[in-house]
């Protein structure tokens, strides 16, 4: 469902339907403030509305965020959808703090092989806001979610959020929202931080949560990673930061509880981007499911399993070299290759949760490493080829990988590399580069659920699920007969 003009955005905000959530935000001219499509203050009149993409369009307007449906808290727009892809991938960037640390706009530009002045076009005609804009207001809102969920220093606040002095974020806080960083310091609760920074993450219902971790749970590279009850936990390494990363449904609304280990404080920008795509919080179910559910193939899967998510990957490397130890074998089989790998080519962390103690392996350490040394874990010569050759074509560019990247580019670079297949790089740009129309067509878990007996047939069948092939490809895995 979508919202073609400023009465039907009207509609969606009288309506308080979830499904809007984050797709505008609405600036009301009386008080000054602007709000989600959800928020439960008493609507204002229609003449007093105004409607704009995104929160940065809305600041840029002159509005500040409100306190009580609190702008900070809504799901970011899905990336990938054909009209707005190549902006929403830039935004993506942004998020993820790619314009922090004194970083200029040619940087990001360059990675998206455009001009500063092409790259600044696409976002505003998109967004309603220039990339500045759109990086100072990321940078303003997880702030004030700081102040408002956590005990975190103010100092350490402004750090953590992307600022490069203290007086440029009190400076700028105060001229956007109008009152003091300290104003929204009432109400938390001291030392909840010294075990674990705790934040909402909130995404477009329906979520198939159980789902997701099941898949997840089978998959997981022991010491990395472990589902534990309804909860996910990780190591995480960014930078010279270190720690673990914890996340679980909230006991009440569209939310999920991040914990994120106090070392990691000063990426919390990158680690929240990476949640986010790991667990498809973009995701709009409503367009998803209606579109799926319109394949006979598809129509009770979708009954039988609503919101269900693509999982992503938090780091694309690792979910690479996962997938080429999954060549050929069984999941069960692959997770037990990567638990090896992991524990001759990654670090020792210290955690809280014996589950996970174990860094991922970075491209650098597996690059330097011997195709024998590799084989050794139990692999053929020519998969270790494989591995060693995948982590220096990521060592060459870290965010080739990278959710956003081109997916037709990626593919041709990925099959380009020895032992490296279609299935693997289609599986690779479905869950690290999050790319909804992957589609590995080769699967026999696909065939066997479709009962198609060549790979031309699956392609057929899959044509009128486009643009959300990814989508279809984890219903049919979830059935008992799939993978």
């Amino acid at each position: 469902m979508e919202v073609e003009d400023d009465d039907a955005r009207y509609r969606a905000l009288l309506a308080n339907d979830t499904r809007f959530d984050g797709m505008f935000f609405v600036g009301i001219s009386t008080t000054g403030i602007y709000c989600r499509p959800v928020c439960p203050a008493r609507k204002a009149r229609r003449k007093s509305c105004t409607f704009f993409p995104t929160a940065a369009a809305a600041e840029e307007a002159g509005y500040r965020p409100c306190l009580r449906c609190r702008p900070e808290l809504a799901p970011t727009t899905s990336p990938y959808e054909e009209r707005f892809s190549q902006a929403a991938a830039i935004l993506s960037d942004i998020q993820s703090g790619a314009m922090n640390g004194g970083r200029r706009l040619s940087e990001l530009a360059g990675r998206h092989s455009m001009s500063v002045r092409q790259l600044r076009r696409v976002v505003t005609q998109a967004t309603g806001a220039t990339p500045v804009q759109l990086a100072q207001t990321s940078r303003l809102l997880l702030a004030k979610q700081l102040l408002t969920e956590t005990d975190l220093p103010i100092t350490e606040i402004a750090f953590t959020s992307g600022f490069s002095s203290l007086r440029r974020f009190n400076e700028l806080f105060s001229a956007s929202y109008r009152m003091p960083p300290t104003r929204f310091r009432n109400g938390v609760v001291a030392g909840r931080g010294e075990q674990a920074v705790e934040l909402l993450l909130t995404y477009r219902p329906p979520m198939s949560w159980p789902d997701l971790l099941d898949f997840l749970a089978a998959r997981a590279i022991r010491g990395v990673e472990e589902v534990s009850g309804h909860a996910y936990r990780r190591t995480v390494a960014i930078g010279e930061c270190h720690g673990w990363v914890a996340i679980e449904p909230a006991a009440k609304g569209d939310q999920l509880i991040v914990r994120v280990a106090p070392a990691l404080a000063p990426t919390l920008q990158p680690v929240l981007a990476a949640l986010r795509h790991l667990f498809d919080l973009h995701a709009r179910p409503d367009l998803i499911d209606g579109h799926l559910a319109q394949s006979p193939h598809l129509a009770p899967l979708v009954e039988r399993r609503p919101g269900l998510r693509v999982p992503g990957a938090f780091e694309g490397f690792e979910l690479a070299w996962r997938a080429i130890l999954g060549q050929q074998v069984t999941v069960k089989g692959a997770t037990t290759l990567a638990r090896r790998f992991a524990e001759r080519f990654g670090r020792p962390v210290d955690t809280p949760h014996p589950g996970v103690t174990t860094l991922t392996p970075t491209p650098e350490r597996v690059a330097r490493a011997s195709v024998e040394s590799v084989a050794k874990l139990g692999l053929p010569l020519k998969r270790a080829a494989c591995l060693i050759a995948l982590a220096e074509f990521c060592c060459d560019d870290a965010s080739r990988l990278a959710p956003g990247s081109p997916p037709g580019r990626t593919y041709e670079q990925l099959v380009a590399l020895p032992g490296l297949g279609p299935w693997t790089a289609e599986y690779i740009a479905m869950r690290a580069l999050h790319w909804p129309d992957a589609f590995p067509e080769t699967d026999l878990g696909l065939q066997r659920a479709l009962r198609a007996r060549a790979t031309s047939c699956v392609r057929k069948v899959a044509e009128s699920w486009r643009p959300w092939r990814s989508y279809a490809a984890m219903h049919l895995w979830m059935q008992p007969k799939g993978l």
